[in-house]
């Protein structure tokens, strides 16, 4: 079930997506607080892929200095301020079911992946023990990693809220 959940997250979020959409009392209050989260959380998924060298690896530059799952949260922070810019309990309880369970499950995976291909560096990495790597952030290796596509997703995210909004 776990592999399941990690695997089809991004296929369950569109579903989840529609259903938020559809669900949502966005109100231009809701629409700035909201946004605001959401952007703090797309500007921790920046920096992040943007020092992740994706199954070359154990990554320990950047955010990962300070957590070892900081796309997962950069993730989080987007569906908690989706779920404000929507402005519906609804919204924010399906949001947290989601975020719970899809992004347990890819931790979990994620870090079986990790421990199998890494070994001893991601157990050391993981317990804080490993030596410390500098690496300088960068744009082409966040795009590498694909972030470009969560950009264009959270910007219609928020502009199809904008016009439920403005056409409610």
């Amino acid at each position: 079930m776990i592999t399941l959940l990690a695997r089809f997250r991004v296929f369950l979020g569109f579903v989840f997506a529609a259903i938020v959409l559809w669900l949502a009392t966005p109100t231009p209050r809701s629409l700035m607080i909201g946004a605001a989260i959401a952007i703090a959380g797309e500007s921790i998924r920046i920096w992040a892929a943007g020092h992740l060298e994706k199954s070359k690896e154990v990554t320990q530059s950047g955010p990962y200095r300070y957590t070892r799952h900081p796309l997962y949260l950069g993730s989080s922070l987007i569906g908690i301020g989706m779920a404000a810019a929507a402005n519906n309990w609804i919204v924010g309880a399906i949001v947290t079911m989601y975020l719970v369970l899809t992004l347990t499950a890819a931790m979990r995976s994620e870090e079986a992946h990790l421990r199998e291909k890494f070994g001893d560096a991601y157990d050391a990495y993981a317990e804080r023990r490993a030596p410390k790597v500098e690496r300088s952030f960068s744009w082409p290796r966040a795009i590498h990693n694909r972030e470009h596509h969560t950009i264009a997703g959270l910007v219609a995210g928020l502009l199809m809220l904008a016009a439920r909004a403005y056409f409610a």
